[in-house]
């Protein structure tokens, strides 16, 4: 037996969201979820080696402090299994609030915890800052899926696509929020004293975002889709095996849908930094940029991704999900081909680099809050959606900026390998496209399994 039978509800009204309540509860755990990437990135980089690995080698220090940060990719599908679960169980709402919890409760920690300098703390501060890194992969690996499905499930008719790209904001927006004050932290503060305690700041500074979004999803009912599943009797005791039973196609295509995503993401991001700011004249050559000005660029490009993640939204809606994204990333399997050329032309090329690269991420981003959970049934949906997302991420994601540098490396400072192997990865996620369907008329409450 693989549902559970539940007493049907009263003919009473049902109560629903606010478009405004939805925005701001979807968008929270997102924004969150990126700020959060960018804060331990840069503090990974900048403090952690002589914080947490102060006994180690330079290089040794480094690296564990890139391998703690990679933790939560491990963390992340784990999490999805777990939350998916109980989103798929009990319901949407409780799950959100759980998993905000998780890696609200996990962020804030990092900015209390001791150095490993600290007497009696040597073995104690790296063991927790694994700790609470996982903690955090694991509330991320259950927020990105039910902030999309409280956003499409609450979605009139006909506007999903609009909808979706509500928790989608939530990518440009962290971006500058982290970025912005780490610009005012480096502008205001010594380099002695952000090593000491102003790294911390940015950390305890996601409380703020924490309690805005647990005010807004204490406030929610439950989406009318859970619902419908809850009357008709149709909650899976078991979503994860129902989804690898009946929708394990949907599963690798809703994986490989978000490759490119993810691939464009972490290089315009991740390498686009450490390249722009590397000295020309190192062994293997960057832009020589310093950090302050490139960041102030990224910034430039992230607010067109800002913009065309909600331009996306009707684009979906009026083309479809398929045909749009067809054409996307059919159009950033040109754009790899860019990379060399236009990180040449000097500071015009580098800024046009990445605004047309933002541009597209934002049109490839954006319709992915409603592409993956339309492919799955309502009451595994969460389960699937989850898995599919932060699979992706491993592939698309974790590797990404350790495989860019290498390429790089290879190519003897030329960006020509790094741009072919966005454009592979985007030959990749065409195939996906192409053997699929499209998912715009899908009844979203009707759809059980």
């Amino acid at each position: 037996m693989s549902t559970t039978t539940v007493a049907p509800a009263t003919n009473s009204p049902t109560p629903t969201n606010s478009r405004s309540r939805v925005i701001v509860a979807s968008l929270i755990g997102t924004s969150i979820e990126f700020y959060d990437f960018y804060v331990y990135a840069t503090a990974a980089v900048l403090v952690f080696p002589t914080l947490f690995f102060a006994n180690a080698d330079p290089t040794v220090a480094l690296l564990a402090s890139f391998a703690v940060f990679g933790v939560a990719f491990i963390a992340r599908p784990v999490g999805s299994i777990v939350f998916g679960h109980f989103g798929d169980r009990i319901g949407r709402k409780n799950t959100l609030i759980a998993s905000l919890l998780t890696m609200g409760i996990a962020t804030f920690l990092i900015g209390v915890l001791p150095a490993s300098t600290v007497s009696g703390w040597h073995v104690l501060a790296p063991t927790f800052l694994v700790i609470l890194r996982f903690a955090q992969g694991f509330g991320l690996g259950g927020e990105w899926s039910g902030a999309a499905l409280l956003a499409t499930e609450n979605a009139p008719e006909g506007r999903r696509a609009i909808y979706g790209t509500f928790p989608q904001l939530g990518a440009p927006i962290g971006f500058m929020i982290a970025n912005g004050l780490f610009l005012i932290l480096n502008v205001t503060m010594s380099t002695s004293a952000f090593a000491t305690w102003g790294w911390r700041i940015p950390f305890l500074g996601s409380a703020i975002l924490v309690a805005i979004g647990l005010y807004a999803r204490f406030k929610l009912v439950e989406t009318p889709a859970f619902t419908k599943v809850v009357e008709t009797g149709n909650v899976s005791k078991l979503p994860l095996g129902r989804v690898f039973r009946t929708s394990w196609r949907q599963l690798i295509l809703g994986t490989f849908i978000m490759l490119a995503t993810y691939t464009l993401f972490y290089l315009m991001t991740t390498f686009t930094l450490t390249y722009g700011t590397t000295p020309t004249a190192a062994p293997v050559g960057g832009l020589g940029y310093t950090r302050e000005k490139f960041l102030l660029m990224l910034i430039i490009g992230v607010a067109f991704f800002g913009i065309f993640t909600l331009v996306s939204g009707p684009l979906a809606e009026r083309f479809g999900r398929r045909k749009m994204l067809l054409a996307v990333t059919a159009g950033i399997l040109v754009f790899g081909f860019l990379f060399t050329p236009l990180f040449s032309a000097g500071f015009a090329g580098a800024q046009g680099l990445l605004i047309l690269g933002f541009i597209l991420m934002g049109l490839t981003f954006g319709p992915m809050g409603a592409v993956l959970p339309e492919l799955f049934p309502a009451n595994v949906r969460y389960t699937g959606s989850a898995i599919s997302y932060n699979v992706s991420s491993i592939l698309g994601a974790a590797v990404a900026p350790f495989i860019a540098v290498a390429l790089w490396k290879a190519a003897e400072g030329s960006t020509w390998l790094v741009g072919l192997y966005l454009s592979a990865m985007a030959l990749i996620t065409l195939v996906a496209l192409f053997l699929s369907r499209e998912t715009r008329d899908v009844d979203y409450s009707e759809n059980l399994n």
